[in-house]
């Protein structure tokens, strides 16, 4: 039996995810979470094979806790849900090396399918996604405003990023605002947003 992480915030969804797995004699959902900060102490307590995660999820999105996944249980593979083709978002999969990407709305079957090939050792992408990681554009960041960013992403404020990447507070104030502006956002979180499901910040 494959032992299966469940990760998806929808409850329906998930629970439906869940049946329909459940019918599959050689899978076995053995735990299921609906944050992504759940993902890894639910996995590691489980000794989980394969872990299904939404790439969109509160407390932590799902790629974040793949790579820490990866830290705790190298053992588990990790196949990664989407409701959108964004392909800056599945680039950044690739590049924390996850071993299957699948759109939501593939058949039950396909999913199926891939949780055993990933279990196996393959790797799994949807080849609609994959276009549109090959059309996806570079990020319109300068080196120095993609850093910026990306410090902010994880949570500090202008002082923070000041002190790290040793700039004064105007300069890091003013790379925001350039990111905000390259990225139409309405603001720094929104900018930090569209830079992640772009893939051009981690």
């Amino acid at each position: 039996m494959i032992k299966i992480l469940l990760a998806e915030d929808i409850r329906i969804l998930r629970d439906a995810l869940q049946a329909l797995l459940s019918l599959e004699h050689d899978l076995d959902v053995v735990t299921t979470v609906g944050r992504g900060d759940e993902i890894v102490p639910a996995a590691v307590e489980h000794g989980v094979d394969v872990a299904v995660i939404d790439v969109s999820l509160p407390g932590q999105d799902g790629l974040t806790a793949v790579a820490e996944l990866q830290q705790r249980l190298p053992s588990c593979r990790s196949l990664i849900l989407t409701g959108f083709g964004h392909g800056g978002v599945l680039r950044r999969a690739l590049a924390l090396q996850v071993h299957g990407y699948l759109l939501k709305e593939a058949p039950p079957e396909e999913l199926a399918e891939a949780i055993r090939r990933v279990a196996d050792g393959q790797r799994v992408v949807d080849p609609q996604l994959a276009l549109s990681a090959w059309n996806a554009v570079d990020h319109p960041f300068t080196e120095r405003e993609k850093e910026v960013l990306s410090v902010a992403a994880e949570g500090a404020d202008v002082a923070e990023i000041a002190s790290r990447l040793h700039l004064a507070a105007g300069t890091v104030r003013n790379y925001l605002t350039s990111a905000v502006s390259k990225t139409n956002a309405r603001n720094r979180v929104d900018a930090i947003r569209i830079a992640r499901e772009a893939g051009w910040i981690l």
